[in-house]
């Protein structure tokens, strides 16, 4: 839609790209559900991120349309684009688990942050590449054993070799009304109501505990672990190294003293989340 009154509305579509080997997100905006408008987001998505030589997707109309067309162009073309392009079979979204893993983090999250709002195609993209950012931001494992490395790996190194971090600071609008936020305002508030929505529920993803039937892993000291804190601004995950166990009478670590790049602090166990690879 447009900025002026009465502008007409249209439906928009998002088209999601999800690394096998990194699980890094990219998210494109579409105006429909056309094998020439995916085809100009994946040209838009090859013109930033490279070209890839496999593509896994659903034998959606609009995917299997652009796959025969792109062999065309190269045939007319005679050069080889060298994609294998695999389609799964119908009624199998399982057979593409990282995908639809992806296309869960981004729509679920984006219907209860932008709610009955109508954006602009300038806002809309705006948000996406905010979101694609907080997605590719999250821990996926440690970097190194050195005790005094606090840095997690996460998508965004594959993408741009350092951590993403935001930009520049950005101020708390979440106690505002909707009504007498600007339209600049807004999207500031719909990227903090999906980063803090979206962080949550992966932090509980990576504090899921067994019932005593079966042994809960044990903290190990100089793990590196996230720290659950739910006043933290976009992208900016809290970490720690574990230095000290305080064990219990019965020997089972309830209390852990962390190493962060703010100081030594106390935290239970409940509150932290050991990373992959310690």
């Amino acid at each position: 839609m447009h900025r002026y009154r009465k502008a007409k509305i249209y439906k928009g579509y998002v088209c999601v790209f999800v690394c096998s080997a990194t699980k890094a997100i990219h998210l494109e905006a579409t105006s429909d559900l056309t094998s020439e408008a995916f085809l100009a987001a994946f040209k838009r998505f090859v013109s930033r991120r490279g070209r890839c030589s496999f593509i896994s997707s659903d034998q959606g109309t609009n995917f299997k349309g652009a796959s025969n067309q792109m062999l065309q162009f190269a045939q007319v073309a005679a050069q080889v684009l060298s994609i294998t392009w695999k389609f799964n079979p119908p009624g199998s979204p399982h057979f593409n688990g990282l995908a639809e893993a992806g296309v869960k983090s981004m729509k679920s999250h984006l219907y209860r942050t932008i709610g009955s709002q109508i954006l602009t195609y300038e806002e809309f993209s705006t948000i996406l590449t905010q979101i694609e950012a907080v997605l590719n931001s999250r821990p996926l494992s440690v970097i190194s054993a050195d005790p005094n490395d606090l840095q997690p790996l996460t998508p965004g190194h594959f993408l741009t070799l350092e951590p993403l971090t935001i930009g520049f600071p950005e101020s708390d609008l979440t106690s505002i009304p909707l009504n007498r936020l600007s339209r600049w305002q807004l999207i500031q508030r719909m990227h903090t109501d999906f980063w803090k929505r979206w962080s949550q529920e992966y932090v509980h993803l990576m504090q899921e505990r067994h019932k005593w039937t079966e042994p809960t892993p044990e903290i190990k000291l100089n793990s590196l672990v996230l720290i659950k804190h739910e006043t933290k601004s976009p992208l900016s995950w809290k970490l720690g190294r574990v230095i000290k166990l305080h064990p219990g009478k019965d020997n089972i670590v309830r209390v852990v003293t962390l190493k962060t790049a703010h100081g030594i602090l106390q935290r239970p166990v409940v509150k932290i989340c050991p990373l992959p690879g310690n």
